[in-house]
């Protein structure tokens, strides 16, 4: 299956492409080089937004920029002006956040992570970003948090746990957004790297990006592998569906390695094309777009940071 480059920066850490199908664009963040750009579709050109600013999982606003998620907590932002800070800790743990989703009612949610040099995993948590920007701990017993993605019917809630090697799935309730029947819909053998970024097609089928695996597999609701893709890139970490027809499959890598520790024995970087590019391909099935988020909170100007140059390169 050919994949096309579509940008290729040397992202050290590309993650969390969303598509947004008003504007005919798709957004991406290199976390590592904190760098945040869009590939316009109609013009194929890239732009890089903003440097500087700590950008790991993200959402789009209904009403224009972005909720984002990272190591250092949960912000509001608009690329070029002041991030303003909404949460550091929830229910009285640390909010060192990895990827995001929005719910269909805008609610967010994130997943903390913990991992040191050997391996080890404190306790992390899922958590829950209400619309009035309150936090709260959504579920416990994590130990890496990944991509999370959304059921067509958005009765069901797909979450990645790298450590756990293992995407699970849970009941997603729409008043209250409360989860619950946290089950396991897949494991990932040891030899295909870890789970990272998901996304679900509009056929209910859950794909799932390898770090480690160079590869995406799809699987079906009930956790049955489907298919396996190739991705030139061994760190291959997270997918959307864009295009004006939600057709194409684009998707990130990252070119500085990273949690080797949780690599396949005998995995050696200095031998494999580790990523960097965004990658687009197009294999005859259709997505679904993600949901906006609807958070609003205002806080004191002394919670803002700048959110980079602004800067914009072609």
């Amino acid at each position: 299956m050919e994949m096309e480059i579509i940008a290729d920066d040397g992202n050290l850490c590309g993650e969390g492409p969303l598509w947004d199908e008003k504007a005919r664009t798709l957004y991406w963040t290199d976390i590592t080089g904190r760098r945040f750009y869009r590939y316009l579709w109609n013009e194929r050109r890239r732009e890089r937004l903003s440097s500087d600013f700590l950008v790991g999982g993200f959402c789009q606003q209904h009403d224009g920029g972005f909720l984002v998620t990272s190591s250092r907590g949960i912000w509001l932002w608009q690329p070029g002006d002041p991030a303003t800070l909404m949460a550091t800790e929830a229910d009285g743990q640390e909010c060192v956040m990895n990827d995001c989703a929005a719910d269909p009612e805008g609610r967010v949610y994130s997943g903390s992570f913990h991992l040191d040099d050997n391996g080890n995993s404190a306790p992390s948590f899922l958590f829950r970003v209400d619309t009035d920007g309150s936090v709260h701990v959504a579920d416990e017993g994590i130990r890496f948090s990944n991509g999370l993605a959304f059921s067509p019917d958005a009765s069901v809630l797909y979450f990645a746990d790298t450590a756990a090697r293992c995407i699970y799935r849970y009941a997603w309730r729409r008043n209250d957004g409360l989860l619950s029947d946290r089950r396991v819909l897949a494991r990932i053998d040891p030899a295909e790297g870890v789970p990272d970024g998901l996304a679900v097609d509009a056929e209910g089928f859950i794909w799932c990006a390898h770090w480690f695996g160079g590869c995406l597999t799809r699987y079906d609701p009930d956790g049955k592998r489907e298919r396996k893709v190739r991705v030139p890139a061994s760190q291959s970490s997270s997918l959307v569906f864009g295009g004006p027809d939600l057709d194409e499959i684009y998707i990130t890598s990252a070119a500085k390695p990273d949690s080797l520790i949780l690599a396949p024995a005998g995995y050696d970087p200095a031998q494999v094309f580790s990523g960097g590019p965004v990658y687009r391909f197009r294999c005859g099935i259709q997505g679904q777009l993600k949901h906006r988020s609807r958070i609003s909170r205002a806080l004191p100007a002394a919670t803002q940071e700048d959110s980079g140059t602004g800067r914009k390169e072609s």
